[in-house]
């Protein structure tokens, strides 16, 4: 049995005081591998990015505990939040979140030149992880030069150079035409088989929920399905998505 990172254990967040709660996350328990690639899918207003956000120590939750590599996140203070998230999370946005007046490289670099890694080491990393999502022919561009494909392709490179012990990506392919999103799957589908990255992604769209091994649906707060890949090609692991996703009703543009 692999080792266990995440682990989820009835957690609830109310929003709103008095009359007036919003119960968006309601007793949700599960757990998550090392080396799985696992989406978490659902309409808009199901949870699915609130549920993201207290993984992510963004928010937290009203009751229940989140334990990432055995540690309880809702547990540790502010101060060392912060030191938690840069050193066990990566995180992949759908804007990229990129800085316009560093390079590629320098976007990449800049977790462990925060945490005072020596530059050789850093450099050996930034290489190592552009030639594994084909980027190193802009390294040395700013994030204005290049198209949005590689643009996601640096933010990913950035998400995973600290090795997290997982990365934490919010509708990656939200802002990208279909063939940079098509890029930008197939880079994190290696970033998890090639470099053993455990991926969480939050997603409406079932062809990019596809490319996961397993798949959480949420609805009102709750979850609704799972849905495991297994031995499936990706078109019958996608057209048992679509089917969830009809069962799950609600407005279908709310979920592709």
């Amino acid at each position: 049995m692999n080792k266990e990172v995440l682990k989820v254990s009835n957690i609830e967040k109310y929003y709103g005081s008095n009359g007036n709660i919003t119960k968006a996350i309601n007793n949700i328990s599960f757990s998550v591998e090392e080396g799985e690639f696992i989406g978490i899918m659902g309409a808009s207003g199901s949870g699915k990015t609130t549920l993201l956000n207290c993984i992510s120590t963004i928010d937290k939750v009203t009751s229940g505990h989140i334990h990432i590599e055995g540690k309880d996140v809702t547990s540790i203070n502010s101060k060392g939040l912060a030191r938690f998230r840069r050193e066990n999370l990566g995180f992949i946005f759908q804007d990229f979140n990129l800085l316009d007046t560093l390079t590629a490289y320098e976007n990449i670099a800049l977790a462990l030149t925060i945490g005072k890694v020596n530059h050789k080491e850093i450099n050996r990393r930034v290489e190592e992880v552009a030639k594994s999502l084909n980027i190193e022919e802009v390294l040395n561009k700013y994030p204005y030069e290049m198209s949005g494909g590689q643009k996601q392709r640096v933010a990913s490179a950035r998400a995973i150079i600290t090795n997290p012990s997982l990365v934490l990506a919010d509708e990656p392919t939200g802002a990208l035409d279909s063939k940079s999103a098509k890029m930008l799957l197939e880079s994190l589908e290696e970033l998890n088989t090639n470099l053993g990255a455990t991926i969480m992604m939050v997603t409406h769209d079932a062809f990019t929920a596809s490319y996961a091994s397993r798949i959480l649906f949420i609805k009102d707060g709750k979850i609704f399905n799972e849905l495991i890949r297994g031995k499936d090609s990706r078109k019958e692991f996608f057209n048992k998505i679509i089917e969830v996703v009809t069962l799950l009703g609600g407005d279908q543009r709310d979920v592709f």
